[in-house]
C-alpha cells in the first residue's frame, strides 16, 4: 500500500513522493522531494474522500481555527498538509476559534459543505446531510433515527427524547460544525496551537460540537470553554443538555463498537429527559 500512497501522492501534488510512513490504518506520512511532508489518507469510498475535502475547505476561515491545507484529492486518497505534533497550550486561541466557526454559520441544518456529497460519513459510519430548516427535524431524523436502527437499543426512550426535541434545545440559528469534534481529532501544534483534522462538516446545533469534545475528554477543556463563552456566550442550561447532544455520537459508536456504549446511550437518553 505503501507503493500506492506514493503514487498517489506524486501525481495529486506534482511533486515526486520520496518515502512513506504509516501512521494508522490507511494513513501516511509522506516527504516529498522537495523536502515537505504531507500526510495520505486513503478511504475506500469515493464519497468520504470528497466529503473531508470538501469539509476541510467548508471550515478553513479566517479567524477560526486551523486546519491542514488540501494539497489534492482523487476517488480514494486526499492528501493535508502535515502539522507537526506538540504540546496543548493554546486553550483560549482553540475556544474562540471554535466560537467563530460556528458563528460563520449554515444555510441550514444539515447543509453540507458546499460541493461537498449529502452521503457523507462519520468515521467508519455513513452520515447523511440533507437540509431542514427545523433543529429537532434534523436531529431526530438525522442523527438519531438512521443509528437507532441499526442498533438492538429500545426505542422507548429515544423517541420520547425526539418527541420532546423542541421544548428541550433553545433555538438557534444553524452553526457551521466540524461535526466529529471528539479529542482524538484537535491536534495541537508545536506552537501549542489548536488544528482541527478529520472534519464531518456541517449545518448544525452549535452544542453538539462541545457536547462531543467533552464526551472523550479534552486538555484545558474549563479554559477552551470559558474563552468559547467570551466570544458566543451559551444559552442557560447548556450543560444539562450536553446528554442530550451527545446522543448522536454515543450511536455512531454503539453502531461501530457496541459494547458499553449501549448503556451509556440509553443513559444520555434518559438524562436528556430529566
Amino acid at each position: 500500500m505503501s507503493s500506492s500512497a506514493l503514487t498517489a501522492v506524486t501525481e495529486l501534488t506534482g511533486v515526486e513522493a520520496t518515502s512513506t510512513h504509516r501512521l494508522s490504518g490507511s494513513v501516511y506520512e509522506v516527504e516529498l522531494a522537495d523536502g515537505d511532508l504531507v500526510v495520505a489518507k486513503r478511504h475506500t469510498q469515493v464519497s468520504a474522500v470528497l466529503a473531508e475535502a470538501k469539509s476541510l475547505d467548508w471550515i478553513a476561515e479566517p479567524g477560526v481555527v486551523p486546519v491542514p491545507a488540501v494539497r489534492g484529492h482523487s476517488d480514494h486518497w486526499l492528501v493535508i498538509e502535515q502539522i507537526e505534533p506538540g504540546q496543548p497550550a493554546d486553550a483560549e486561541a482553540f475556544g474562540r476559534g471554535l466560537a467563530a466557526l460556528h458563528l460563520a454559520g449554515a444555510p441550514a441544518f444539515g447543509s453540507p459543505p458546499p460541493d461537498g456529497p449529502a452521503d457523507a460519513w462519520i468515521g467508519l459510519a455513513p452520515m447523511y446531510n440533507g437540509p431542514v430548516t427545523s433543529w429537532p427535524e434534523f436531529f431526530a431524523t438525522q442523527r438519531i433515527e438512521p443509528y437507532l436502527r441499526r442498533t438492538t437499543l429500545p426505542w422507548a426512550p429515544f423517541e420520547a427524547v425526539c418527541a420532546r426535541l423542541p421544548d428541550l434545545v433553545p433555538e438557534e440559528p444553524p452553526a457551521r460544525l466540524h461535526g466529529d469534534l471528539w479529542s482524538g481529532n484537535v491536534h495541537w501544534a508545536t506552537d501549542g496551537r489548536a488544528w482541527l483534522i478529520d472534519p464531518a462538516a456541517h449545518g448544525g446545533h452549535r452544542e453538539t460540537d462541545l457536547a462531543m469534545l467533552q464526551l472523550f475528554g479534552c486538555p484545558m477543556l474549563d479554559r477552551v470553554l470559558g474563552a468559547y463563552q467570551e466570544v458566543y456566550p451559551l444559552a442557560d442550561g447548556w450543560q444539562a443538555r450536553v446528554p442530550l447532544h451527545q446522543l448522536f455520537p454515543l450511536l455512531v459508536h454503539v453502531v461501530l463498537f457496541g459494547g458499553g456504549y449501549a448503556s451509556q446511550a440509553l443513559s444520555a437518553a434518559r438524562a436528556a429527559l430529566r
